[in-house]
């Protein structure tokens, strides 16, 4: 925005000028009742002073803050700046959770993807189907801090979230066998799981809760994601293993 010299009043051409916007918006402003100008000229031209200016300039700020004209009026009017920008805070929050959970989605879905490289549409559709289920059952167990957490540990797991669907076969396997969970081999592949679920958790003792209370009241969506079953969830608990 270029410079004015204060206490000098302008018209509407140079106040579009020195602040960027166009005539139009002053104009629109005016309509609005945002930014009325303090005076006109003879010939009925606008005028404004340094008052009207300021308030262009807050105007200007707002709307970059992304409020609608609508708050802004009520704003200026009420001065009530906290109440306002606390309730389109509120907003922004709940946008920003609805972009979290759409980026969610897409991601779960571009990875299906990378496994089937020419799908049928209909196939397409039913993956984001799929997917948008598992979104809204994580939504009821986690808050959208826990579910951005899940997702960026999925997305850095590398060589940890590759070995969980090789340790549940191992695991399974042992099971078909009827081995008894006290054998060595069972205990070796009971401390990795440990190893695994540190790795996952990282300590945060309310993520791990959520999970815990996830796995037990969905155990039939868990196990068709690829997760361990109650069976095998008591089989490792047998040879040491707690979740």
């Amino acid at each position: 925005m270029a410079a004015r010299q204060e206490g000098i009043p302008v018209k509407v051409g140079e106040l579009a000028r020195v602040t960027g916007l166009t005539v139009r918006t002053l104009h629109h402003w005016e309509e609005r009742g945002l930014v009325v100008p303090s005076a006109r000229t003879a010939s009925g031209h606008r005028v404004y002073d340094d008052g009207d200016v300021r308030s262009v300039y807050q105007v200007v700020a707002l709307r970059e803050l992304g409020l609608p004209l609508e708050a802004i009026g009520g704003l200026l009017s009420s001065g009530s700046f906290a109440d306002v920008l606390t309730a389109h805070l509120d907003q922004v929050d709940a946008r920003l959770a609805a972009l979290h959970a759409l980026r969610g989605t897409l991601a779960a879905v571009v990875d299906r993807l990378r496994d089937a490289p020419d799908p049928d549409p209909s196939d397409v559709l039913m993956m984001i189907d799929e997917v948008s289920r598992v979104n809204d059952t994580f939504a009821q167990y986690f808050t959208p801090e826990q579910v951005a957490a899940l997702r960026a540990r999925r997305a850095e797991g590398g060589t940890a979230a590759a070995a969980w669907p090789g340790l549940i076969a191992d695991v399974q396997a042992e099971m078909d066998a009827g081995t008894d969970p006290t054998e060595p081999r069972v205990q070796a592949l009971a401390a990795r799981w440990s190893e695994l679920l540190a790795a996952f958790h990282r300590g945060d003792e309310s993520l791990q809760r959520q999970l815990y209370r996830l796995r037990e009241e969905n155990p039939g969506e868990v196990t068709a994601a690829g997760g361990p079953d109650q069976a095998m969830i008591d089989y490792v608990a047998r040879a040491g293993v707690t979740g």
